[in-house]
């Protein structure tokens, strides 16, 4: 097994672990995603080691989980996660076991996990441990439940959302007995917190295989156990034919607004449980889809939006409009323009106070330095102090 810089890195923490006279292995999507050549993301160990002595052996731990044998190693500024090896009683709350109990070898604690593409383990000479044929499914581009279908989805309904959620990254089919177990157990979804359903569709979303991801959403029925969703059941059928991936959650909403203008972002925002930079990428991401329907890409559309939401807007021209808007346009545009923010300008608040002195002060001073901002941006007036006041003087009505 050719190891990636990633685990080179993350070795030095199996070494230690083993150096104590204990197992450790790489464990889960880290393991599948290695075998698939994929970008390697957070990489899992598993060890027979308990938590107090992981505790013991590194100098950085922090115990996000010891009831349930995890703490986070941190190594090289890396952070790993190290869980002790487990079997598992009932969840009750269908989410947590009731009972942990620590055991010694890596078997039973894969036969635990959800599908046979994360049931791997693997050592540091890289030989991987596979009980349940996920190298087989891997190859075959396959999801599929360890064991009992009905029972891995009953302990977290949330496994649902992750199959769907890794069929659209990965573009693998779900076989038709997991198929099955997932509409038997899909209502349970409705009892999961939402924070960890935005999280897996947020991942779903960004999948470069969005549309197999959708489909099995929509074939499923799953959707109809969503906020928003579950109200608005016709909504999923207003995606545009042509999606693609979406890299963040705001644009989501932004897409879903658009579509039905009728349900607002602030109802998106409250029912996803989304944070306030989820709310406000959505809002200037709307901000800029109606003023490019108006009036297309120009000055103004490229000045309020931030470069980093210039990759996702593309995107969403692409689906709604079907236009091309090149990333490459939109920084030119924005290297043309005579102002960055409101602060370039040549003027201020006081200086548009002066110019009336017999006014109180109010939000005709904000308002006017809008207007300003606007011909400025327009081309319409050059930015300098005394060509911007006289401009003010003979437009009295921006101050009404």
């Amino acid at each position: 097994m050719l190891f990636t810089k990633p685990f080179i890195e993350a070795i030095e923490v199996l070494n230690q672990i083993e150096s104590h006279a204990y197992d450790a292995y790489f464990v889960g999507g880290c393991v599948r995603d290695l075998l698939l050549k994929r970008e390697i993301g957070d990489i899992d160990i598993a060890t027979s080691a308990p938590p107090s002595v992981i505790q013991q052996i590194f100098n950085k731990v922090i115990p996000v989980g010891l009831e349930h044998g995890t703490v986070i190693v941190r190594h090289r500024h890396q952070s790993y996660e190290v869980t002790t090896f487990r079997v598992e009683g009932s969840y009750s709350d269908q989410r947590h076991p009731d009972t942990v109990e620590f055991i010694q070898t890596i078997d039973q604690d894969l036969k635990r996990r959800d599908f046979t593409i994360n049931a791997l383990a693997m050592d540091k000479q890289g030989n991987v441990i596979d009980l349940f044929d996920g190298r087989s499914d891997i190859e075959n581009k396959i999801i599929q439940t360890v064991g009992n279908g009905y029972d891995r989805f009953m302990e977290d309904p949330l496994r649902i959302i992750r199959a769907l959620r890794f069929s659209s990254q990965l573009g693998f089919s779900i076989s038709p007995n997991t198929i099955n177990d997932m509409k038997l157990v899909k209502s349970e979804i409705e009892n999961i917190a939402v924070e960890r359903i935005n999280n897996e569709m947020t991942k779903l979303f960004a999948g470069d295989y969005i549309e197999i991801g959708l489909n099995y959403l929509t074939d499923t029925e799953v959707y109809q156990h969503l906020p928003i969703m579950n109200d608005h059941p016709n909504i999923i059928e207003l995606l545009p034919k042509n999606m693609q991936a979406i890299r963040s959650f705001g644009g989501v909403i932004a897409l879903f607004h658009f579509l039905a203008p009728t349900i607002s972002i602030k109802k998106w925002v409250n029912e996803w449980k989304c944070s306030n930079n989820v709310k406000n990428e959505a809002l200037i991401l709307n901000d800029a889809l109606l003023h490019y329907k108006n009036c297309g890409l120009d000055r103004l559309l490229v000045y309020c939006l931030p470069r980093n939401y210039y990759q996702v807007f593309s995107e969403l021209v692409n689906m709604l409009f079907n236009q091309i808007i090149l990333i490459d346009e939109m920084e030119q545009i924005d290297n043309r323009l005579p102002i960055k923010s409101k602060k370039d300008l040549a003027i201020t608040g006081d200086d548009v106070r002066e110019l009336f002195p017999q006014l109180k002060s109010g939000p005709w001073i904000r308002n006017t330095l809008a207007a300003v901002e606007h011909e400025v941006l327009s081309g319409k007036l050059k930015n300098n102090k005394m060509d911007l006041k006289d401009w003010i003087k003979w437009n009295p009505h921006v101050i009404d």
